[in-house]
Order: structure tokens, then C-alpha cells, then sequence
């Protein structure tokens, strides 16, 4: 049985520096001399300004540069960037001591205040405002923040406006995990159209594993007509349980193993073979665990087939594959593939898997019943590729 279409789960920009209506400040600043000696005082002098130029001035400078500060003569001891938010922009003074740049770039719509302080102690200050953008793009990412996740989980990030600027934007996405789990990103476009990008190791998950996701993102550019992203997103989850529900089409049973070890062997009645009715087959992830909800064929383009309440649904697809409970099919559970797509059991065994899995835990699903291999965008289909196959997916193969 197939449900209501998609509805969403409890789911700072840069380029290389340059001078930019370049401003010269001359700041004369704290630096004193003098002092006394045996036959009396000297007079004091004040050294002449310091000289630095600041590559962005005004209220409306460009977003998405770096920040580079420049001495006009003496070395550079320290430079201080800090937003109107109280960031503060990171960044390294050069071998000659002429110049600084910061490490990120700036934002737009935010003001920044410039410290800087030379070698014979004299300081400085400059101040500049970059344009408010035309546009802002966010992100929606799942799992939620500290979430405890089966073995199949991957990171998934869905924009809101489209990102052509696919490699720079994942130059600012870091996957850090506890024990150097390898994995990789891929882009694709998701169900609903939008750009979409996820994050799957080479293999499931180990149980587990601490994952955080730093996605830097504040004043990067989507590129083309996506905006710009005004924040930045950090996110963690943890790997739970191994778990593992295989589904077999051709014998009709639903098996949860658990660390390898069989917990349950379940007869059940999946899709109609022959035509749209039947089941995807492949691994998929389940999606959400949604409970007693309202399915209604004519959705999912299977005219009026059905219209009812249905308990324990977990979902496997966004074209509406579950598992759940499916008493009125009882009659074929174990010997009959008889439903619109879905993998039906008996109210208790529904009951049963619903109770012991996890968000993120894999459904393999074989047998020759099936209609097709699960899409790539059609939920997780990311295991259904090889990890190489997996890895071309990513803006930065080749370039890593």
C-alpha cells in the first residue's frame, strides 16, 4: 500500500583575494616613548601613523571575498576580524609580515570591524558593511541533531534554492567521525526537484560511531539564482543498534536480525508482481517510523484502490512503500504477494518490528516479484550503488 506523497521528516562565500576599492588608513595610535635619565627627562614623540589599507571598505562591499589586510611599512603582529554577530574571521599573516588574509570570506549583510597591531606596538581600526543579499538559500538536513541512527543512515542535506556552485559548497561540508569511518558525498536532484546532497560511508555504519557534520556554509554563493547561505549548520548523530530486515519477496518473509543473529522470522504479503503494484526491491532505509496514518491510493497514482487507516507504518520510500499492519491481506501473508506495493503482516508482527527498529536501519528487499530497483532519490537509494560508482556522485572526485 502506498501513502500520501512526500510531506517532510523531523528533518557562512569565497574567492581568491583581491583589492576591492582599496582604502587607506592612516591610524596615529598608542605607541609612546620616552623616558628619564640622570641629568632629567626627554622630550616625548609620537611616532608617525600607521599605514594599513583595508581591500573592502564602504557599507555595501562585495560578499564573498576574503578579508586582506596590508602594512605599508613595518611587520604585522596580529589581526583581529569580528562580525556584527560576534564571529570572528581566522586568518594568517604572511611570511613577510606585509599582509594578512583571513581564512574564510565574508558574508553579506553583516558589518565587520578590522583590529590590527604592528611591530613597534601601534594599532589600527577599520570598518566596513557588505550588501544584504538579494536572495538567502537554507538547508533541511536529517537525521536531527543527536540522533541515535541504524547502520544505513546517511547525512542528507536538501537545499531550498538550487546550488550550481556544487564543489565549492562541499569544500565547506566536514563529516568527522570518532573512528575514521571513510565515505564520501554525492549530489542528485531530490524527489521533489530540489538539489540534494548525502553523505554514506564505503561501508554501513560500525555501531556506535560518534558522527558530527560542520557545515561552514555562512557567505558562500549557490551560484546561479540560489542565493546566498547566511549561517552555518553543525549537526551530530550517534549509530545504534545493528540491525538488519531482510524481505523476501519470492519466499514471502520479513526476517530482523540483530547482530547477525535472527530475532524474528515473519511471515508477510508484499506488492502485486506484474505491474505498479509491486514492490521496490534493493536496500532501502527506513525513513521514519509514522505510526496509525491515512493512505489513500489515488496519491500515488493507483486510482481508488484504497482509502483507509493504516497502524504501524514505517516508511521506506517517498513514492509511498512501507512496511506496516495489513490485517484485512491475512489471507496471503506467507504464500501471496497481494498488496498495492506495501510489505504487510499481521497487527502483531507489525507491532513487533515497529517496536524494535531504528530510524536508518537497512531493508533489504530481494526476489523477482519486484517491479525494480529502488531510485537513487526515491528515499536512500545510495546503497544500491557501488562505493565507486557512489564517490563519482561527488563535485570534488578527482579533486580531493
Amino acid at each position: 500500500m502506498s501513502s500520501t506523497p512526500r510531506t517532510p521528516l523531523a528533518r557562512h562565500r569565497f574567492r581568491g583575494p583581491a583589492l576591492v576599492g582599496t582604502a587607506l588608513l592612516a591610524a596615529a595610535l598608542t605607541a609612546c616613548s620616552g623616558g628619564n635619565s640622570a641629568g632629567g627627562g626627554t622630550d616625548a614623540k609620537t611616532p608617525p601613523p600607521a599605514q594599513i589599507s583595508v581591500n573592502l571598505t564602504g557599507k555595501d562591499a562585495k560578499a564573498g571575498e576574503p578579508v586582506q589586510v596590508t602594512l605599508a611599512e613595518g611587520r604585522l603582529q596580529e589581526v583581529t576580524v569580528t562580525d556584527s554577530k560576534g564571529g570572528t574571521l581566522d586568518g594568517k599573516i604572511s611570511d613577510d609580515g606585509k599582509s594578512w588574509t583571513s581564512e574564510r570570506k565574508v558574508a553579506p549583510g553583516t558589518t565587520y570591524k578590522v583590529q590590527a597591531k604592528d611591530d613597534k606596538g601601534r594599532t589600527a581600526t577599520a570598518d566596513f558593511g557588505t550588501a544584504a543579499p538579494e536572495k538567502v538559500n537554507k538547508v533541511d538536513w536529517k537525521p536531527g541533531d543527536k540522533s541515535t541512527v541504524g547502520i544505513a543512515q546517511p547525512i542528507s542535506l536538501v537545499f531550498d534554492h538550487p546550488v550550481k556552485n556544487k564543489a565549492e559548497v562541499e569544500k565547506h561540508l566536514k563529516v568527522t567521525t570518532d573512528n575514521n569511518t571513510e565515505g564520501s558525498w554525492g549530489w542528485m536532484e531530490d524527489y521533489d526537484g530540489k538539489t540534494r546532497v548525502d553523505w554514506r560511508p564505503k561501508e554501513y555504519w560500525k555501531p556506535g560511531t560518534k558522527v558530527t557534520l560542520k557545515a561552514d556554509l555562512n557567505g558562500v554563493d549557490s551560484g546561479g539564482s540560489g542565493g546566498w547561505f547566511v549561517r552555518d549548520y553543525e549537526t551530530s548523530m550517534t549509530i545504534g543498534k545493528k540491525q538488519v530486515v531482510k524481505v523476501d519477496l519470492d519466499n514471502h518473509r520479513l526476517k530482523l536480525y540483530r547482530d547477525d543473529e535472527l530475532v524474528k522470522d515473519i511471515a508477510m504479503s508484499a506488492g502485486t508482481p506484474g505491474g505498479d503494484k509491486a514492490s521496490w526491491s534493493g536496500k532501502t532505509v527506513l525513513m521514519a517510523k509514522e505510526g496509525t496514518i491515512n493512505m489513500n491510493s489515488e496519491t500515488v497514482g493507483l486510482g481508488s484502490s484504497y482509502n483507509k487507516m493504516v497502524d504501524y507504518s514505517m516508511r521506506l520510500t517517498w513514492s509511498g512503500m512501507y512496511a506496516h499492519a495489513a490485517p484485512w491481506n491475512a489471507a496471503y501473508f506467507g504464500n501471496t504477494n497481494h498488496s498495492s506495493g506495501c510489505i504487510g503482516m499481521s497487527d502483531s508482527d507489525a507491532k513487533f518490528v515497529y517496536d524494535q527498529v531504528q530510524i536508518g536501519d537497512p531493508f533489504e528487499v530481494t526476489g523477482k516479484d519486484a517491479k525494480g530497483t529502488q531510485a537513487l532519490n526515491n528515499g536512500y537509494g545510495e546503497w544500491n550503488l557501488s562505493y565507486d560508482d557512489w564517490k563519482a556522485k561527488s563535485a570534488l572526485n578527482g579533486q580531493q
